[in-house]
């Protein structure tokens, strides 16, 4: 069968598809000149009286097409109408693919086939077509070479991100920065191809698959969240067999091997690539079943430099799934738009990552204490360090001995390789062992990843695969969750596991032999703004985030536990909150972690707390609201001994979500003499306000619409950002008397919250986009008001504004309201309809009353609608009884109220009552 050659044409009309972007350039290659058609925005600019002032080269891979990148091309063009900087884009279609000219072919392509375009044409191509377009404008408004007025930037999908990469990399006179979606430099000799390539590669299977049919861009075209006409619009060049050869000529030139004619040209690029030093950025759908995590380990490895974005629910085609185009805009206005790119400067340092970590604003900053030094200067001291009653029976150790351990530790994992900055992911539930393998770490400059069990095995493997280790500390459970899901990093078990089952998971070592290692005379110690630790969310509200904490971070937050709650050296702390069941050695208290499972916060007993409490002699109790409610709920329990403990314990916090009156004076007859505090904060600020037992009792009094968690506590700065009809809330921050009684979100700025989220850019530069008064500032995505006293009342979560035609509401707000009448255990407030217009619907949890799923009663509904009118001013259109409520793992308490609002939206739609919430 031969295959003719036909001219380049220019699409059809097609959805997202401005015709004006079309244009056939010819432009001379390796073989001679040829046509392509190519995506160029530069007419639409000038027809907006612009001229550009940045150039994009995009590069699409196989089988796409520039159609690709037609919503970059309209984000570009909008922006530079809109004011921004004008970015010109250049996409061109590949030789023989999307609309770009068809060669004559005798016969299928074949990997050895002396007709096939190779990687090297590839890049010739791209070169020819680039140069002759650059120098059209070069004489005027664009410079034939990148500058800062008017900066090159190369971005690339697929086999067009190595192949925009190498070019850039040979070009580095001309690229300012670079750009890659879903791709792959590097093959690793000792793993196999991705199934749907090796499937694809099977002997007949390749014409077949890529030329014959159209199963090969069928399956990519499967890889995104598509709509009919955009799956028929991405296949428009390919209708036929004739259309379609290049698509197999892409897969037949793959190098599986260094005999594939191309492996040379391959290996090439990526030393190329490996010596770019500009500015970069790799975005990433994790879902890929082709462009797998190793070859986003390989890029990271040879660029360094490159930020990174992951869209965790995202495919091969990411761009298809996620607001690409708006994270590409983003990220190069940090590049080289000069406010934006000095505000990204501190945004990517982080709060407290510099000296100012223990310091108050407006004070002199105060040195900052490593987070060792406390172990360090105790090294000799035989009191009591730790109390682990997760092991049998209770396991105690002394200041004396948890820093040999850890000195050990420490010295044993640098015998084994591990280097600074490596990641150590902590697959060890809260108590010795963790508390040794996370300060071995520290000491090294090694960074702990902690996912907590909470997430579930899907979401553990979605945290830890993100984070990437290099290295897994494990226990049992843990390391058989990562030999099942086949997570990364070396294994390293807590105890011995004998010659079978150190096979079974892939074990080096452990902990326990590791402890055996002699002291090296010195270790090194890590700088203050190195990373210390990668803590992940809770994944109540989305696919969990790795928050980044600094050695400074975690010093000013023990600093600020200190400062706030008078935490000194010697403090007995029993800590059933995971967090802060670490930071015991780097305040000096006695630390003592009680019976219960770190997955159930009410599997904690009063009895549990009692013997923690004895053994540890504490006087301070940490704990999160669900916990306390078993704790309370079990006191009776308690015999003369453990009453008189829990009479000797001063200081009762609780984290993890607000605290109500009733509990805090159920907790108060269990810790008579303790002061309670519900310390407000979240995963990326641990202590943000406080508020005690009288506080919470005074601000109920008041009436006020949410759940009030006190004032900003010492070295915590407050802003607002109001929320306005749509419900976003707005780039002006409020202080002060303007930010009085207005729904909005809570900015908070201190040393001791987040440097950053790890591996997702845009997240973190969205969050930390504020420089009021020269601080670095927390969107914490928590909304609510702050009253008359300055006091902070939540009343929900941004995403969960419900925007109604009387403007926006803070669910939260609402529930607390509805929660007090006598009927309601716990409430949930969503939104139904459209945004702007819709209805207000309040969903009651089955769960611990005589309410039956499905419409609430009448009277109820009567009562709870008048009270919601009478306080907002806003009408509840209907009032469900849900048979259950999702919640997270980790606290027990954080409603999702996406899930719930799709089951409210069914069931008053006719949908059934008792299916899964």
């Amino acid at each position: 069968m031969k295959y003719p050659a036909r001219p380049a044409t220019t699409p059809p009309q097609l959805p997202e598809w401005d015709p004006a972007w079309s244009r056939i350039v010819e432009a001379p290659t390796s073989d001679g000149t040829h046509a392509f058609h190519v995506l160029d925005t530069l007419p639409a600019l000038r027809a907006a009286g612009v001229e550009p002032a940045g150039t994009i080269l995009a590069l699409h891979g196989n089988p796409t097409w520039s159609y690709l990148w037609r919503r970059l091309a309209r984000a570009t063009v909008d922006a530079a109408r809109s004011g921004g900087r004008a970015w010109r884009l250049i996409a061109p279609d590949q030789l023989e693919m999307g609309f770009s000219e068809r060669l004559a072919h005798p016969e299928m392509p074949t990997p050895k086939s002396a007709q096939l375009r190779r990687i090297s044409d590839r890049i010739t191509d791209f070169d020819a077509v680039v140069t002759t377009l650059l120098a059209e404008v070069a004489d005027s408004a664009a410079p034939n070479g990148g500058s800062s007025d008017h900066p090159i930037v190369t971005i690339g999908h697929d086999w067009g991100g190595v192949l925009s990469l190498g070019w850039a990399a040979r070009n580095t006179d001309l690229v300012s920065a670079a750009i890659s979606l879903n791709t792959a430099v590097h093959q690793p000799e000792d793993s196999p191809l991705p199934a749907p390539l090796r499937a694809t590669l099977a002997g007949p299977m390749l014409p077949t698959a890529t030329v014959l049919t159209d199963w090969f861009l069928r399956v990519t075209l499967s890889l995104g969240d598509l709509d009919a006409e955009t799956r028929a619009a991405f296949a428009a060049p390919y209708a036929n067999a004739e259309d379609r050869w290049a698509i197999g000529n892409f897969v037949a030139d793959i190098p599986v091997d260094g005999n594939h004619p191309s492996d040379p040209e391959l290996q090439r690029i990526g030393r190329d690539i490996a010596a770019f030093d500009k500015p970069a950025l790799l975005v990433w759908g994790p879902k890929d079943p082709v462009f797998l995590e190793r070859y986003l380990r390989d890029l990271r490895q040879r660029l360094p430099q490159a930020d990174v974005h992951r869209f965790e629910t995202a495919s091969h085609l990411v761009s298809e799934d996620h607001d690409v185009a708006g994270l590409v805009l983003d990220w190069l206005g940090a590049q080289f738009d000069t406010d934006s790119a000095a505000k990204n400067s501190v945004s990517a340092s982080g709060p407290g990552s510099t000296a100012e970590a223990d310091s108050a604003p407006g004070t002199d900053p105060a040195p900052i204490r490593a987070v060792t030094a406390i172990l360090d200067s105790r090294r000799d001291d035989e009191a009591i360090a730790s109390v682990d009653f997760a092991q049998n029976p209770a396991q105690q150790i002394t200041w004396r001995h948890l820093w040999h351990v850890t000195t050990s530790i420490a010295g044993g994992l640098l015998d084994l390789g591990v280097k600074p900055g490596d990641r150590v992911s902590m697959l060890v539930a809260p108590g010795n062992n963790l508390t040794a393998a996370l300060y071995a770490c520290l000491k090294i400059g090694a960074v702990a990843v902690v996912a907590d069990a909470g997430l579930g095995p899907k979401g553990m493997t979605r945290a830890v695969t993100s984070a990437d280790p290099q290295w897994i500390i494990g226990e049992l459970p843990g390391l058989a969750l990562a030999r099942a899901f086949g997570w990364p990093g070396r294994r390293i078990s807590v105890t011995p596991l004998g010659p079978v089952r150190s096979r079974l998971f892939k074990t080096e070592t452990s902990l326990t032999a590791l402890s055996k290692t002699p002291h090296r005379a010195e270790l090194l110690t890590p700088a203050d703004t190195d990373a210390a630790a990668i803590l992940f969310t809770s994944g109540s509200t989305g696919p969990a985030k790795g928050v980044r904490y600094t050695h400074a971070d975690i010093s000013a937050l023990a600093a600020v536990l200190t400062r706030a709650f008078d935490v000194r050296e010697g403090t007995g702390l029993v800590a059933g909150f995971p967090p802060f069941a670490l930071l015991g050695p780097a305040i000096g208290a006695t630390s003592v972690t009680p019976d219960m499972s770190v997955t159930k916060p009410k599997t904690l007993t009063a009895s549990a707390i009692a013997d923690a409490i004895i053994a540890g002699r504490a006087t301070m109790v940490f704990a999160s609201p669900a916990a306390y409610t078993n704790v309370a709920a079990t006191a009776s329990a308690l015999d003369d001994e453990q009453k008189a403990a829990c009479a000797r314990v001063e200081l009762v916090l609780s984290a993890g979500a607000p605290v109500p009156l009733e509990l805090m004076d159920a907790i108060a007859e269990v810790f008579p003499n303790a002061s309670i505090h519900s310390p407000y904060g979240m995963t990326e600020g641990l202590l943000l306000t406080d508020i005690d037992r009288s506080g919470v009792a005074e601000a109920d009094a008041t009436g006020g619409l949410g759940v009030c968690v006190g004032s900003p506590i010492d070295g915590v700065e407050l802003a607002l950002a109001p929320i306005d009809a749509t419900g976003d809330s707005a780039e002006e921050l409020l202080e002060g008397d303007a930010a009085r009684n207005r729904l909005g979100e809570f900015v908070v700025s201190a040393a001791h919250i987040k440097s950053g989220y790890d591996n997702l850019w845009r997240t973190t530069a969205d969050s930390a986009r504020d420089d009021l008064h020269g601080l670095t500032w927390h969107r914490t995505n928590d909304i609510g008001h702050i009253d008359e006293a300055g006091r902070v009342w939540l009343e929900g979560r941004l995403q969960h504004v419900v925007t109604t035609p009387r403007g926006p509401v803070g669910p939260g707000g609402l529930e607390a309201l509805i929660d007090t009448d006598a009927e309601v255990s716990r409430s949930a407030v969503v939104g139904i309809g459209p945004d702007g217009t819709q209805a207000l619907v309040a969903v009651l949890d089955a769960e611990g009353t005589a309410l039956a799923p499905g419409m609430a009663p009448l009277e109820l509904t009567a009562r709870l609608r008048e009270q919601v009118l009478d306080v907002s001013g806003q009408d509840l259109t209907a009032v469900l009884v849900a048979p259950e409520f999702p919640t997270d793992i980790r606290h027990n308490s954080k409603i999702d109220r996406s899930r719930l609002a799709a089951w409210a939206d069914s069931v008053l739609a006719g949908g059934p009552v008792r299916g899964r919430v």
